[in-house]
């Protein structure tokens, strides 16, 4: 099974996060999650960071610490979820189409996210 590596941005303003909706047609379509994604050959997980929120809503971004690591299995992936807080410069744009959202640490658990978000859920919700 291939492992895919992945680096999603944790984004808090004024006690929300800023999470995206997945889209139609693509893997867990319709879940909420943080805004990030895969991770090119050779590219670090900074490198992978910034490029996404770059390409994803338009913003440049600080890398700041790692909160998080886990790995999840799906049925036809292994996915390897690396989650940092950034602080961004900008106002996000979402620049495929995606829906967004600021949502307040109490509301997280009323969306839903890939089970591999369910590690830092409970991070961010305790």
């Amino acid at each position: 099974m291939t492992t895919i590596l992945v680096a999603a941005a944790v984004i808090e303003q004024d006690g929300a996060f800023l999470v995206t909706r997945r889209q139609e047609g693509v893997h867990l379509a319709g879940h909420w999650e943080f805004p990030g994604g895969k991770c090119d050959a050779g590219e670090t997980l900074e490198g992978c960071m910034i490029r996404e929120l770059r390409e994803e809503l338009g913003l440049s971004a600080t890398v700041g610490e790692e909160l998080l690591t886990t790995t999840h299995e799906y049925s036809d992936r292994r996915v390897e979820l690396h989650f940092f807080r950034c602080l961004t410069s900008g106002t996000p744009n979402p620049q495929q189409g995606q829906e967004m959202r600021w949502v307040p640490r109490g509301e997280l658990d009323r969306l839903t996210f890939p089970p591999a978000d369910r590690a830092l859920l409970r991070l961010l919700c305790s």
